[in-house]
């Protein structure tokens, strides 16, 4: 009860908030989806690494957040890294220990998604040349 509590909290506050707000910083990363409902693009503020031809980020909901219902539907994304877009395909990675993978990830967003995540998932997203 206490976690879907906390969910509904702070999917409220970065949906109304915190999201509106990143998306309008031009080095802020964000993943690109196509919304499986609308076909419109979603954009969402997020943090990760880029490792040769692959971003790697953690889903603090998992499978309950709005971008992974999307890559399910549409792996085909965008990711802007450092002020460039990028195309790729995402690919949902949940034999990978997320924890670990935080570790390897910058601290700043790690930490929030270890505060406040309840259902860790990995996402690699293979980047096109």
């Amino acid at each position: 009860m206490a976690d879907d509590l906390r969910d509904r909290i702070t999917k409220t506050f970065q949906k109304n908030v915190a999201n509106r707000m990143m998306r309008l910083m031009p080095f802020q990363t964000l993943l690109e989806t196509t919304g499986r409902k609308t076909g419109e693009p979603r954009r969402t503020p997020l943090g990760g690494r880029r490792e040769g031809d692959q971003f790697w980020f953690v889903s603090e909901f998992g499978d309950k957040s709005q971008y992974v219902k999307n890559i399910q539907a549409n792996p085909n994304v965008r990711v802007r890294i450092n002020g460039k877009w990028h195309r790729g395909t995402a690919h949902l990675v949940p034999d990978d220990d997320p924890q670990a993978r935080l570790r390897s990830l910058p601290q700043f967003n790690s930490f929030g998604v270890r505060t406040f995540g309840t259902n860790l998932l990995t996402i690699r997203v293979d980047l096109k040349s």
